[in-house]
């Protein structure tokens, strides 16, 4: 053996940081489920592609359910708006066509890790599933109103928060759209993404705002930061 040659049992028994062994699983996990059903992919398979034990792999994630559970949830994390927060000097329109640029960009880097989260989420009836999208429509909507510049208590309001719900899982639909099927194009589900948006804005939340009880801007701001 030449003595440049790689020591592989050496390097079999490089032990790597707890943190990262999860990882790694997790990785290997989401890339078996992304490509096929649940059901076919087994925690045995999962840790000898991830090299590691089937008891590793059990001792970090406890049952396959949990394991997947976890790699869905982390599918939907990826994509996460990198805009910058609410500045008084910059108009509304360009906060929102900034954010929505940043955001497309990130779905095309994790075009297929996103395609297969959606896909995972999108057969209902699986309560554990349901709460895993609920929770990251909710980090959506944080983000989405903390860019545009709602106040505090708009953003807690729960008819301002089914609003932009209901927006995310609009967005999450064209994303679709656009990334597996191909019926939209990029520039198109912007254009889309942004008029609703800006719509929602500027004209349904004041009018949520005066429906409430007859009182109008009772959603604390976003009508005033709207015509930025």
């Amino acid at each position: 053996m030449s003595e440049y040659a790689p020591d592989r049992a050496a390097t079999r028994r490089v032990r790597k940081e707890p943190d990262e062994r999860r990882d790694q699983i997790l990785a290997t996990a989401r890339e078996l489920f992304s490509r096929r059903p649940y059901a076919t992919v087994s925690n045995t398979e999962i840790a000898m592609a991830a090299g590691v034990s089937r008891g590793l792999l059990n001792h970090y994630f406890g049952t396959r359910r949990e394991l997947y559970l976890a790699a869905v949830r982390q599918m939907l994390s990826i994509p996460r708006n990198p805009a910058p927060e609410f500045a008084e000097d910059v108009p509304v329109e360009a906060r929102v066509s900034q954010s929505l640029d940043a955001w497309l960009t990130l779905l095309e880097r994790n075009r297929e890790t996103w395609i297969a989260a959606l896909d995972l989420t999108s057969s209902g009836g699986d309560a554990d599933l349901e709460a895993i999208l609920e929770e990251a429509r909710d980090a959506a909507v944080d983000q989405m109103t903390e860019v545009i510049g709602l106040s505090p208590s708009s953003r807690a309001h729960p008819r301002v928060r089914s609003a932009f719900r209901g927006y995310s899982a609009m967005a999450e639909s064209v994303s679709r759209e656009w990334l597996k099927h191909g019926r939209l194009t990029r520039s198109q589900v912007h254009l889309l993404l942004r008029e609703v948006l800006l719509n929602l804005l500027q004209r349904v939340l004041p009018e949520l705002a005066d429906a409430e009880r007859g009182a109008p801007g009772r959603f604390g701001g976003a009508r005033a930061r709207s015509n930025t």
